[in-house]
């Protein structure tokens, strides 16, 4: 295997002269640029990447830290699909991805600063860690450049986006109340998360907005999923005085709201109306199609990426958190009062 003391030899100039070119450096003549590449094309030469990572102390690796409170993982359809458009504007700029486990048996005792330097990444997303991870103070307050979706983590090389959630929600009750709604259940989050307390309060100040009790018996909590939204929309369904409408904190809230009420023999948008926050793929499968407020989930990934690239390569970037607006998708589970009665 040729190493770069060959390529030198044969194009008559030093390694070290040859490693500035591999790596880039700017500092070197364009014909000998050339000629180096050239010989490094004709010889087959590949750079270890372990190698090139101990002299530059860069490892071009990306750390992930990929949670759910529902431990679903990859499946998780939000942010499944926030990863993706990640990790093509990561790999664009040669970047690799490294995913720490969740179930690790030295999670109880390795902060995310410890298990990060371990694994000598150069940066690290997190996505789904709760706020309440007690391990989020250290990896905000080390030097480890870190970017984070949905949880407010804010230090001298750490920066987060979120989607406009409270704004999503207040849109979501005016359509609502423009549709001739007044008695509107919500199924909020019971985690306790950026987002569910931004929902929640963007939903109680929307009510305010248009004069309309929250009524507290029908703020349901849920855990974000299909069986949750489920239960949720039973408990919400056993008066007779149940809601004209119910606003849910995610789709598939909402997926398991359709389903209760289609068990109780009621017509989705006609005696009930249903919205729901994220526009997950998954709804080109949902029969009604579902009105929701969309997160624009490929900007966030994209936006998250650009950020930690500008944190792992400008130690004097000043990052501020970012806010990717919201917008309202309407379909066919919400209708006008008037047509329902």
């Amino acid at each position: 295997m040729p190493t770069i003391y060959d390529i030198a030899k044969k194009a008559g100039v030093s390694a070290a002269t040859v490693s500035k070119v591999l790596n880039g450096r700017s500092d070197v003549g364009k014909r000998t640029i050339e000629k180096v590449k050239r010989i490094t094309e004709e010889l087959g030469y590949h750079p270890n990447s372990i190698a090139r990572g101990l002299a530059t102390k860069k490892s071009k690796t990306v750390g992930v830290f990929f949670e759910d409170h529902l431990n679903t993982g990859f499946r998780h359809p939000f942010l499944q699909d926030i990863l993706a458009s990640f990790k093509d504007v990561i790999g664009e700029h040669g970047y690799d991805l490294v995913f720490f486990t969740n179930n690790h048996p030295d999670n109880q005792v390795e902060t995310f600063e410890a298990r990060a330097r371990n694994r000598n990444v150069d940066g690290l997303f997190l996505l789904g860690v709760p706020r309440t991870d007690p391990n989020l103070d250290t990896i905000a307050n080390s030097d480890i450049p870190c970017m984070s979706i949905d949880l407010d983590l804010i230090g001298p090389r750490a920066n987060y986006l979120s989607s406009d959630n409270f704004g999503g929600a207040m849109s979501a009750v005016d359509y609502l109340v423009e549709m001739g709604h007044e008695d509107i259940a919500y199924i909020s989050d019971i985690f306790s998360t950026k987002p569910g307390h931004d929902r929640l309060v963007g939903f109680k100040k929307g009510m305010e907005k248009h004069g309309l009790q929250v009524k507290h018996n029908w703020i349901e909590l849920s855990n974000f999923s299909e069986q949750g939204g489920y239960i949720s929309t039973i408990k919400l369904l056993q008066d007779a005085s149940h809601p004209t409408a119910i606003f849910c904190a995610g789709d598939m809230m909402a997926i398991g709201a359709m389903r209760a009420i289609k068990e109780k023999g009621l017509k989705i948008g006609e005696d009930i109306s249903v919205i729901g926050f994220d526009d997950i793929s998954l709804l080109s499968y949902v029969n009604p199609s579902l009105t929701t407020i969309r997160q624009k989930k490929e900007i966030m990934g994209e936006t998250a990426a650009r950020e930690l690239l500008k944190l792992m390569t400008d130690s004097n970037y000043g990052a501020s958190p970012f806010t990717i607006e919201t917008e309202l998708v309407i379909r066919n589970t919400v209708s006008k009062l008037s047509v329902l009665m």
